[in-house]
């Protein structure tokens, strides 16, 4: 079972500890983009807020526990001051202040660098040829030996209900940063799970409607190929995440706890199977635009099999006219009493007997 379910469900217990009310965030004096800035002695959280510089003192005085500090969208300004207290290698300290990175894990000496695409599927009442289907943000995370630092950057993707869980977790928290890694990790995984679920419903109701039986006048290829983009942005957050996960599961870490590179075996797990059904996704809307296209061809051919049909009919009655439109002294019936009915009569016959033959090919 996964560590995530764990903790969550740990949130919803009557007992789970509370020392500090997270919604009010701290006011560092490295910038007000620090959110949260907390000790973990043992697994627990220490008892009030306290500036960084004084939250790491105490962590190494104590030689025990570790320190947890969350910022949003900071500025370089604001960032080169934690980037310098921690000892960040510059190139990953830059990649946390710009956002739009790619998934990756770096290891720069006792410091793990981890960036992860965060993704929220975006609400709508009917898929349209411009609709947001899937948001996308980043996580950046800095795991030492006694500090943990998250960069968060997107409207999505908080942080507060699963420090709360974790929290409530302490034996897993004792186990230092690694465990805060895992469970940002399976945080993330879980939410890619969510978004699959919610984007086969969308793709489920493009299919219906693109093989419906009445004619598809009204499916626009647009909502097929928006879909298809917003796909490609998902996957752009999914794939290139296997690659660390499967270093962080199987290769040994010395800031990785063995306990927790279990868990993260199966997170994945989940990842892969993520990773299969947006592949899966993929081609089923390029078939999907195919049948599309296929039926409109159809569709094309069928209306031009009646106009067709109607101008050789309409043919006939022109080609008559024509002939007795010639103005030559000398032509049959000309001066007949009853040559004009014969004419149309022949004329009648000739096009009913015409759209008889249509009808019977289903030409009309």
């Amino acid at each position: 079972m996964s560590m995530m379910r764990t903790i969550r469900r740990a949130v919803r217990l009557p007992g789970a500890r509370r020392k500090v009310d997270l919604s009010h965030p701290v006011r560092s004096p490295l910038g007000s983009a620090v959110v949260n800035c907390v000790v973990y002695l043992d697994g627990v959280r220490q008892v009030g807020h306290c500036p960084a510089e004084e939250a790491v003192e105490r962590v190494r005085k104590d030689g025990n526990g570790f320190v947890w500090i969350g910022l949003h969208e900071p500025t370089e300004q604001e960032f080169s001051g934690i980037a310098e207290l921690f000892g960040l290698h510059p190139l990953a300290a830059d990649d946390a202040v710009h956002a739009h990175q790619r998934p990756r894990l770096v290891r720069y000496d006792d410091t793990l660098f981890a960036v992860l695409k965060t993704v929220c599927y975006v609400e709508h009442a009917e898929l349209t040829a411009t609709s947001e289907v899937v948001d996308t943000g980043e996580i950046t995370v800095f795991a030492g030996p006694d500090f943990l630092i998250t960069v968060r950057h997107g409207r999505h993707g908080s942080l507060g209900p699963l420090r709360e869980g974790l929290e409530a977790v302490p034996e897993q928290l004792a186990k230092g940063p690694s465990a805060v890694l895992h469970a940002i990790v399976d945080h993330v995984v879980d939410d890619y799970l969510d978004v699959t679920a919610a984007v086969q419903n969308d793709i489920d109701a493009v299919e219906t409607d693109v093989f419906a039986l009445q004619r598809t006048e009204g499916v626009d290829a647009g909502r097929i190929y928006q879909l298809k983009r917003e796909l490609l942005e998902f996957k752009r957050a999914v794939a290139p995440l296997s690659r660390p996960l499967q270093a962080l599961s199987t290769q040994p870490m010395p800031l990785i706890d063995p306990d927790i590179q279990t868990y993260f075996r199966d997170v994945t797990d989940h990842l892969a199977r993520v990773t299969e059904q947006v592949a899966s996704f993929d081609d089923l809307l390029n078939s999907i635009l195919q049948a599309h296209l296929a039926q409109v061809t159809v569709a094309q051919n069928e209306d031009m099999r009646k106009i067709t049909a109607w101008a050789a009919i309409i043919a006939v009655p022109t080609m008559v006219c024509g002939v007795y439109g010639m103005n030559f002294n000398h032509m049959p019936e000309l001066r007949w009493t009853y040559g004009y009915p014969l004419v149309l009569c022949v004329i009648a016959a000739a096009c009913v007997t015409i759209h008889r033959g249509f009808r019977r090919n289903g030409w009309l």
